[in-house]
This record gives C-alpha cells, sequence and structure tokens, in this order.
C-alpha cells in the first residue's frame, strides 16, 4: 500500500511526498529523491501528515512519532488488539489521528445500506465471508470486524455473539448471532460479503476491490482531512461528512 500511495502523491496537485519509512531498505524504483530509512522522528516536522498501512507495531510507532513532532497520522492498519488501540487514543490527545480498517468509499456506502436493511429486516440471521490473498496476515479482516461491529451495534449484539466459522455437530444457529467466515488464497486484493438470511428468502450485500487504488483515494482525502483538524480521534465518516457540510 505503501508504494501505491507513493505512486499516486506524485500524481495529484496539493500534495508533496516527504520520505518513505520502513523497515527493508529502499525499493527498487524508488525516487532517490527521497528519502528512505526506518525512524519517522528523522524527517518528521510539525503540521507534516503520516499516512501508514503497517501492522500494530507499525501503527503504534508511527502514533508516538507523530505525537512527540505534532503530525497528524492516517492509520490503516489491522489486527490491533486493545493496547494498541490505547497507544493511537493517547496520541489523538496530542494530534489529529484518522483511524478506519478500510479507506474504500464503497466499504462505506455498503455500511450505509447494511443499517437500513437491518432495521427492514430485523430477524434474518448475518453472516460474512471474507476473502483475501494469500500473504494477508490477520483473520479476519479488520473491514470484517468492522461490519460485525456495525451488526451488532444495530441489533444490539454482545461483543460474544462473534462466531468464528462452524465444525463439527455445531448444533441450531443461534438468532443473536454473526458468523464471519475468512478466505484465504491467490491475489485477492478484498471480496467481503454480508450475507442476510431469513425464512425462504436471502439478500446479498458484497463489496470486491479490483485495485489497491480504491484504497489510496480515500487515504488521500483522510489526509487532507487530518492536516486541518485539530487534535483527534476520527474516522473515514468524519472525511465524508466534512465534504458534504
Amino acid at each position: 500500500m505503501g508504494r501505491a500511495v507513493a505512486e499516486t502523491l506524485r500524481t495529484v496537485p496539493g500534495f508533496k511526498l516527504k520520505a518513505g519509512v520502513d523497515r527493508v531498505p529502499r525499493p527498487a524504483g524508488w525516487d532517490a529523491s527521497h528519502p528512505w530509512g526506518s525512524d519517522l522522528s528523522d524527517v518528521l516536522e510539525p503540521g507534516d501528515v503520516v499516512i501508514e498501512f503497517n501492522g500494530p507495531e507499525g501503527a503504534t510507532s508511527a502514533a508516538e512519532a507523530c505525537a512527540r513532532r505534532r503530525a497528524g497520522l492516517v492509520s490503516g492498519a489491522t489486527g490491533l488488539g486493545p493496547d494498541h488501540e490505547a497507544v493511537l487514543t493517547r496520541a489523538s490527545k496530542t494530534v489529529a489521528v484518522l483511524r478506519s480498517a478500510n479507506f474504500s468509499l464503497g466499504i462505506l456506502a455498503l455500511k450505509r445500506a447494511l443499517r437500513e436493511l437491518l432495521s427492514a429486516i430485523p430477524d434474518w440471521d448475518v453472516e460474512i465471508v471474507e476473502r483475501h490473498h494469500r500473504a494477508k496476515q490477520d483473520s479476519p479482516s479488520g473491514t470484517a470486524l468492522l461490519l460485525a461491529a456495525e451488526v451488532a451495534k444495530v441489533r444490539g449484539y454482545s461483543a460474544s455473539s462473534l462466531r468464528h466459522g462452524r465444525e463439527g455437530k455445531a448444533g441450531p444457529r443461534p438468532a443473536a448471532e454473526i458468523g464471519i467466515h475468512s478466505v484465504r488464497g491467490g491475489t485477492w486484493v478484498g471480496d467481503h460479503a454480508v450475507l442476510l438470511a431469513g425464512t425462504g428468502e436471502s439478500l446479498e450485500l458484497r463489496h470486491v476491490t479490483q485495485d489497491r487504488s480504491a484504497f489510496v483515494n480515500g487515504a488521500l482525502a483522510a489526509a487532507e482531512f487530518v492536516a486541518k483538524s485539530p487534535p483527534g480521534l476520527y474516522t473515514l465518516e468524519a472525511v465524508l461528512s466534512a465534504a458534504a457540510s
């Protein structure tokens, strides 16, 4: 994702690529005129905005560096635990931090449509199936958990309502349950389907990401929002609300 963001930045007015930061050596094709390193503190200045799509440790490291240097943060990391989330929340007391498990505007539209459907058919069962490439580290995906959280919020379910796959004699499906199923293989960028099943009929909402550019556009819109925002912890919903006002 970092390379996709960097390549797009070169063609979008109003943005300037300052540096790339990663633990790996400078990748082939990286513009030598832009610094490449492993420590954000070496390049950050107040007013900068960091866009990161690393794992939990990368997200917390970026958050701490941004808080120290008074730079904004756009984080697309998934698989964060409570301790990682606490670090980002702490940083948001000092700088603007925007967190999202998925920067696709299509996923955001799917969430809104899901809310409407859940209100219209409150007793239908909900199952979520997500597909990603073979190299993805976390399971289920952050987006699947995001969708599940939306269902739980609307339905009033507890955190224990999530069911990760089924095996053996699982017995009848409880009504207050959200099934999540992860598929890994090939080069799927991201495929999320929400299945709503009633008696004798069903509905399926599905979003397929065909190219990472879908995430890049949302991330750049988030960076522009963060650059203008006071300290706080934001979501992608705030970006769309600001654009509509």
